[in-house]
């Protein structure tokens, strides 16, 4: 079954949610590519998927991290499990396995539930932080969350 966006997955964080419906589109991928039994197209989406989302939890957590936010080391613990849970399917999938609808209904249940509860709990946090809510010097300075974050 595919995922459709809901503005209930929204953040109000437009970059993060553009994220999160890249990672939508790629567990769709993989829907596709087991409906069609392609096995190939399901190695390279599960590959371009975990390579997406690190990419995108190291992101987030920078995020978190410039905000000051109070539970940003649970949150990369989060991840980090997740992450660690994924690999254990991949390397299931490499040994041949058909695990393709065990991951997708993970991958499916995990983002869904992990962005109504886990990245809710940031979301103020980091936008006050990217509405410029800094510290004085930095006020001073002009610096904006872009600027800090590519230092």
């Amino acid at each position: 079954m595919t995922i459709k966006w809901t503005d209930d997955l929204n953040t109000g964080i437009d970059v993060i949610d553009k994220q999160h419906m890249r990672i939508v589109d790629y567990i769709n991928d993989l829907e596709n590519a087991h409906q069609k039994q392609d096995k190939e197209t399901i190695g390279r989406v599960l590959d371009d998927l975990v390579d997406y989302t690190l990419s995108h939890f190291a992101f987030e957590e920078s995020l978190q991290e410039e905000a000051g936010y109070k539970y940003c080391k649970p949150h990369k613990k989060v991840h980090e499990l997740f992450v660690r849970r994924v690999n254990e399917y991949l390397e299931r999938f490499k040994l041949g396995d058909d695990v393709t609808a065990e991951i997708h209904k993970l991958l499916s249940s995990w983002l869904i539930n992990h962005i109504k509860r886990d990245d809710a709990d940031y979301v103020a946090a980091v936008k006050a932080n990217m509405l410029g809510i800094i510290s004085e010097k930095e006020k001073k300075e002009d610096v904006g969350w872009f600027k800090r974050f590519f230092k």
